[in-house]
Formats: structure tokens, C-alpha cells, sequence
């Protein structure tokens, strides 16, 4: 016979049963029920006020709680959230203690349940999340020491015109400093929109982007017109790695918060769109409090800049030790009587040059360093900056070079063919261009660029490698 459960409610119907027999004192049975009188008096005394139903259990909570949130609170957080939606309990929280300085403000926990309770509040899908892992950046300690700029991806406003946000925000106060539509991501509206920027709270000491256009370019270093014009005016260009936009997360997670209020839906027509992007870059700056900030808002933490915009472009300066060179209308140099091919983006442009011990030739646009030069007369010998960073591997042979090795990823020639150059005579011919660029050799004395860029290619004259 297996083993009967019984219940604390079906003990006290057959202790009320037991004490209606009257075979038993009431001692005797509130002691074979091991309760003490008084507990089997409150029992037989509910049974008798309410029948059965008095016999079941009640809630043990006090009936008032004198630190239960007041209706002027709970009417406040309701209009709150009714007029900011995607505000969290946190930010509510702050906001509140302007609205109702003398009330008891309550918990986060409180308000997510009062925002659960009144159809307010969205649960979040649980997704299963990879840990994380970037490279450490340098942390903004003050305002203006570090802004990231970025476009917000394109969407259509109702009538079918494309907006192309352009946004910048300061990293340590998390200021917006600009939300702004373009009519293309080109370098000149860009400029355009910087330059005013600027101008108008003047200059950073490092601005933080992607790797995409107009910010910079397949040209050595990344260089692209924009970042030029920064390296000119005294900005650094921190660039993240590719692929990894968690490395600019603060602008990245602002980009979200830009959509939902504006975006989602879009507005009729862009001119709408761009007012719609004013009202949020002001509720965002001066209304909407931070968590990282200690919830506060962005316009009590961020100063404008002390380095103002400058009214001429100072030109790059080099060190005697350097040897300079202005950069043709079509990307070349002249370097020992020989045109040799840089990048079109440096287009009139001064570069250094500046000598080492092992015999390379550091190429420098201002500050920044592009790659290396050396001069040989048996073939072409280069390195890129990546390589000597990491060891300094020897040059290849020139059998590797004319053969290309598979293994580090040189690109073996369409066709063989010894260079076109006459017995005996030094003669210097021109190259096909291959997406833009062109380089020359010359057959008794060659010379060689290497630039820290995508990858090694392969002249097709004289399949030597040019990386």
C-alpha cells in the first residue's frame, strides 16, 4: 500500500471533525495534533466565522506598506514612459527625482514592474551571445580628446529619397556633436560637414572611424583625402579593425538608440527626417541621462575644445634629416631620375624620405609613416611596414620573385615574359595601370615602393613584386 500524503488543510477539517465528536477534550486533541491551544482556539474560531474557507491559508503580507509607491509617483513614471518610450527603469529613475523632489523614490526594480504590469514595457529575446574579445583602444579621460565618427546606414524616407546620416560624438561625454544628412558620403560633404563642426567647437586631439570611404582608402597608411586634411590640421586617425565594430561600441550603440527614435518608421520627405534628427540630438545631449555617466546628461559633461579651427592650413613640417618630394598630379615621384609610382590620393602633396642604417628609405607624410624604398641593382627588393614590424623577415630571392611562392600568398603571373628593355641600354618604360596605378622599372638600376596596403602584387612587365 503505498504511502498517503496529507495535507495541512485536511489536518485542520479532521481536527475541526474530532472537536464536533465530543469524544475528547480539547487539550487532548490539540495535543495529539501537536498545535498548542491557542492555535487550535484560532482555527475552530475561523471555521465557525467562515466555514471550510476559513480554514485555508492566508498571504502573511501586511495589508498597508507605508513604503508602497504613492500615485503621484506611479502617475509620474507613467507619463514618463509615455513620452520616452525606449527609456529604461534607471533613466526614469533620475528623471524622477526632478519631478518629485519630496517623494520616496523607488527601486529600478519597482518601476520595471509597475512599466510590466501597465502593457509598457517589451521583453528582450534571450540569444545565446559569444564572448567578446577586441584589441585594448585608448579611453577618452576628458571631453574632446578622442570623437568617433561614423554614417548611419542609409534608409529611404517615405517619398523615396535616400538619407545618409552623418553622425560624430564625443567618446568621453558621449556628447552628439553631430547628426547631420548628406546628400552623398563623398569627401567633400564630409568636409563640409566637419569643417562647419569644427568651426563651431573646435578641433579634437583624435577623431575614431571605420575603414570605410571617405574616411579612408586602399592608398599607404589608409590615407584618404579627409584623413589628410585631419593629419594637417593636428588630428590623429585611430582606425578599428575590420570587421570588428565593437572597438567603436559607444557610437555604435548610439546608432541603435537613433533608429528607434527617428528612423522607425521614417519620416515623410528628408527635410522632416533632418528636423527629426535636431529634436533627437537635442533630447540626447541635454534631457536623456547616462548610465556610464553616472546619469547624468551629456551637456553638463562636454566643453567645447580649446584648439580653435585654424583660418590658414599649415603645411606639413619635416626635419633636416628628411628628403623631400612633392607628389605629381597622377601619384609619382622622381627618385634618382626615376618616375616611380606612390598613390593618387597624395596628388600635390610634400612627402619625407628619410635614410636607416640597413640602407631603407622611410617614407613619412608628416608624422605618419607609409613604408620603405630601397635602391638595388640586381632586382627588385622590398618589405612592407607590417613585415619589418613583426621580426623583419629577410627580402625574397629574385627567383621567388620572378616564380612568385605560394605560401605567402604572391599572385603568380599571367604570362611569362622577359622586360622589354634593349641590350646594353637603360631605358625606363611605362606599365599598364591596373586599377589606377602604374609603375616603372628600370632594366640597370631598379628601384622598388613598399607600402603597407592590402597585399604584394606582381608587375606584369617584369614580374617582380611590388607590395
Amino acid at each position: 500500500m503505498p504511502w498517503q500524503e496529507r495535507s495541512a488543510l485536511e489536518e485542520r477539517k479532521e481536527f475541526i471533525a474530532e472537536w464536533l465528536r465530543q469524544e475528547e477534550s480539547f487539550a487532548e486533541i490539540c495535543r495529539r495534533y501537536g498545535v498548542s491551544r491557542q492555535t487550535g482556539y484560532k482555527w475552530w474560531g475561523r471555521w465557525e466565522a467562515e466555514g471550510a474557507a476559513g480554514l485555508e491559508e492566508r498571504s502573511r503580507a501586511p495589508l498597508n506598506n507605508p513604503r508602497a509607491m504613492s500615485e503621484r509617483v506611479r502617475e509620474s513614471l507613467l507619463e514618463l514612459r509615455r513620452a520616452h518610450p525606449r527609456w529604461g527603469p534607471r533613466k526614469l529613475r533620475k528623471c524622477l527625482e526632478d519631478w518629485c523632489p519630496g517623494e520616496a523614490q523607488p527601486a529600478a526594480s519597482s518601476i520595471a514592474e509597475l512599466l510590466r504590469r501597465e502593457g509598457l514595457a517589451q521583453p528582450r529575446k534571450l540569444r545565446r551571445r559569444t564572448p567578446g574579445y577586441s584589441e585594448p583602444l585608448a579611453h577618452a579621460q576628458a571631453p574632446n580628446q578622442l570623437w568617433s565618427a561614423d554614417y548611419k546606414g542609409w534608409f529611404l524616407c517615405g517619398n523615396g529619397e535616400r538619407c545618409d546620416p552623418l553622425t560624430v560624438s564625443d567618446a568621453c561625454s558621449r556628447y552628439l556633436l553631430r547628426c547631420q544628412a548628406v546628400a552623398k558620403t563623398d569627401e567633400a560633404h564630409a568636409r563640409a560637414a566637419l569643417e562647419a563642426l569644427f568651426r563651431e567647437v573646435g578641433l579634437p586631439e583624435a577623431i575614431r572611424t571605420d575603414n570605410g570611404a571617405p574616411f579612408a582608402s586602399p592608398a599607404p597608411g589608409g590615407l584618404s583625402r579627409l584623413s589628410m586634411w585631419w593629419v594637417r590640421l593636428g588630428i590623429r586617425h585611430e582606425r578599428i579593425q575590420a570587421g570588428h565594430p565593437e572597438q567603436n561600441g559607444r557610437h555604435e550603440r548610439m546608432h541603435l538608440t537613433l533608429k528607434q527614435e527617428t528612423a522607425s518608421p521614417p519620416e515623410a520627405n528628408l527635410r522632416r527626417q533632418q528636423e527629426a534628427f535636431l529634436r533627437f540630438q537635442r533630447e540626447y545631449n541635454q534631457e536623456r541621462p547616462h548610465q556610464a555617466l553616472e546619469y547624468r546628461t551629456p551637456a553638463s559633461v562636454y566643453v567645447p575644445s580649446p584648439r580653435p579651427y585654424p583660418r590658414r592650413l599649415a603645411e606639413l613640417e619635416y626635419g633636416p634629416q628628411f628628403q623631400l618630394r612633392r607628389i605629381s598630379y597622377n601619384g609619382y615621384f622622381s627618385w634618382k631620375h626615376t618616375a616611380v609610382f606612390l598613390s593618387g590620393v597624395l596628388r600635390g602633396e610634400v612627402v619625407g624620405f628619410r635614410e636607416t642604417d640597413d640602407g631603407l628609405f622611410e617614407v613619412y607624410y608628416g608624422p605618419l609613416m607609409l613604408g620603405w624604398v630601397r635602391c638595388g641593382g640586381t632586382g627588385v627588393r622590398c618589405r612592407s611596414r607590417g613585415a619589418a614590424m613583426s621580426g623583419k623577415p629577410p627580402f625574397p630571392s629574385a627567383s621567388r620573385l620572378r616564380n612568385g611562392p605560394r605560401r605567402q600568398g604572391f599572385a603568380a603571373p599571367r604570362k611569362t615574359r622577359a622586360p622589354l628593355t634593349a641590350p646594353g641600354r637603360s631605358r625606363t618604360l611605362p606599365l599598364r595601370r591596373e586599377r589606377g596605378q602604374a609603375e616603372t622599372h628600370a632594366a640597370s638600376h631598379c628601384l622598388a615602393v613598399g607600402f603597407n596596403t592590402s597585399g604584394p602584387k606582381l608587375c606584369k612587365r617584369c614580374h617582380r613584386t611590388k607590395v
